[in-house]
């Protein structure tokens, strides 16, 4: 069975590289859209990323020729039109977990880094400049954390910040994890209490219809002046523009963000000799308390190794019939 794999980086040809010895694989730099959507004649699967966009018209292009399967190499499937897929008797596969340390990891280094100030030390005494006035910090165990979304990667980072820092830990998900109970958690009932109580705000949940714009002008209002929040999930979960506004007035004091909700335009690409047009993106970079990478929680060996086997095992078991269920994203016809 051969494969068009978009959005291609040398690391994705490095690994697959490692675990596939089956399947004949074609790298794309592009991503799948419908003017790459071409490329795909005379595959019976394509492989995607978090930015790729499988809309209604890309599916139906991709059932004419010939696609079968979409494989998904990340846990999200947001930007897919399941409807269409189902009409078109495409399976969508997913990788619903690979490192949940990796993402956990990152959000807690993104935490650490904005309260000490870690990123402007480092340039400071690299133009030799020791002044340590500015860079005061505090005492992570004498806050509150409030995490919203505790499947493995909630309960991971919950996990360190309980047993780490004995720190107050609030949680909210709709199915409470007694895991997270059983180390000291406290499940509340809605959001506005993770909202009010909450130094830091910590995002682990999917991009849905319920969950987009979660952070925004009037879930501002309820928190605390000056609160964090840290976001490692999907871009969407948070208003950029109210965000920017929360920035200003000092509603936000830190802000940590690994996604963007207009990312597919620059992350994962270098822009280093160009203009950056995204308004909002260019003047999030410019503020001292905020850092902004581009979506790298997931990148770690562990992580990327896990992707690429879950995935060729996805094609695997596929062509067996024996698809997982917590792999299969939707209800092909």
């Amino acid at each position: 069975m051969k494969i068009c794999l978009f959005s291609s980086k040398p690391y994705w040809v490095k690994w697959f590289g490692e675990v596939n010895n089956y399947y004949q694989i074609e790298f794309f730099t592009q991503s799948l859209n419908i003017n790459t959507v071409k490329e795909t004649k005379g595959a019976q699967a394509v492989c995607c990323f978090v930015n790729d966009d499988l809309n209604k018209d890309v599916i139906e292009k991709l059932s004419e020729n010939g696609v079968k399967v979409i494989l998904m190499r990340c846990a999200g499937f947001n930007k897919v039109d399941l409807e269409a897929a189902n009409k078109c008797g495409i399976s969508v596969l997913r990788v619903p977990t690979y490192s949940p340390n990796a993402v956990s990891e990152y959000a807690l280094s993104l935490m650490l880094t904005l309260n000490r100030k870690t990123h402007k030390a480092y340039h400071r005494v690299k133009e030799g400049n020791f002044e340590i006035n500015g860079l005061e910090g505090f005492n992570m165990s004498n806050r509150v954390f409030g995490i919203i979304g505790t499947g493995n990667i909630g309960y991971q980072l919950i996990r360190v910040l309980r047993l780490g820092f004995n720190a107050k830990v609030l949680a909210y998900d709709i199915f409470e994890n007694k895991d997270c109970i059983d180390i000291g958690v406290e499940y509340v009932k809605t959001l506005d209490e993770i909202w009010a109580q909450s130094d830091i705000i910590s995002l682990h949940t999917p991009l849905t219809p319920k969950t987009k714009y979660m952070v925004c002008e009037e879930t501002l209002s309820k928190m605390k002046d000056g609160v964090m929040i840290i976001n490692v999930s999907r871009g969407a979960l948070v208003n950029t523009k109210d965000a920017i506004n929360g920035l200003k007035t000092g509603k936000i004091g830190y802000l940590g963000m690994d996604v963007y909700e207009h990312e597919e335009d620059y992350f994962f690409q270098d822009h280093s000799d160009q203009i950056i047009k995204d308004d909002d993106l260019q003047l999030l970079v410019s503020f001292p308390n905020v850092i902004i990478s581009s979506h790298q929680a997931w990148y770690t060996k562990e992580a990327i190794s896990s992707i690429c086997k879950t995935t060729v095992q996805n094609l695997f078991d596929y062509e067996k019939g024996e698809v997982k269920k917590s792999n299969l994203v939707n209800n092909p016809q």
